[in-house]
This record gives structure tokens, sequence and C-alpha cells, in this order.
């Protein structure tokens, strides 16, 4: 096997949106770098509130006039 051909495993410091670190094991930058995220659970719609912004511009009722409610059971009427 060679030598040299896996990446460094390290600690890095992560910052969330919000402020808040934590630090993880990854193979991004240098033993102790900081890595500061633009998205992350806390600022993402999928994780903040995304179902109610599909909801207000329509896309959902679209889907379920075409194809029906398939989460509760219930079809379309044409």
């Amino acid at each position: 096997m060679k030598t040299d051909t896996h990446p460094q495993y390290h600690t890095i410091n992560v910052v969330m949106t919000d402020g808040t670190e934590y630090q993880t094991k990854s193979t991004w930058g240098k033993e102790g770098d900081t890595m500061r995220l633009d998205v992350d659970c806390k600022s993402h719609p999928a994780w903040n509130g995304g179902a109610t912004k599909i909801v207000e511009k329509g896309q959902l009722s679209k889907f379920e006039n075409k194809y029906g409610s398939f989460l509760s059971g219930t079809t379309s009427k044409k």
C-alpha cells in the first residue's frame, strides 16, 4: 500500500450562522482551522419553515390539484 495517499484527519472548529461553535474531525483545512458556515440547519429553509414558504407560493396546492394529496390518502377530481 502506498504511503501518504490518505488525507490528514484532524480536529477543526465549525462556526454556525448564529455564532455557536463546535469541534469536529475533518479532512478540510489544517489542525485548528475554523470553518464558518454560510448555510446550516438554523438558517436553511428546509429546516426552518420551508414547508410554509412552499405553501405560500402555492406550489403545494398546485401539486395536490394535479396529483391529489398522497399524504392524506385523497385523490384529486378532474
